[in-house]
């Protein structure tokens, strides 16, 4: 699995979010100052949704 970086995070690695895309039906997400904390594992129509709100404002 490769894990990509928010383009939102802050350059100093802080306050981030990494996921991984391109699995067929789920999107895990993790806090990149805590990776070994774990992920939050999304259906990847509701993260789909999601991104698309979060583009919306």
């Amino acid at each position: 699995m490769t894990w990509r970086k928010s383009s939102y995070g802050n350059s100093g690695g802080g306050q981030c979010v990494e996921f991984v895309p391109n699995l067929p039906s789920v999107v895990p997400v993790r806090d990149s100052k805590d990776p070994a904390r774990g992920a939050l594992v999304f259906e990847a129509a509701a993260w789909a949704r999601f991104i698309a709100g979060v583009k919306r404002r």
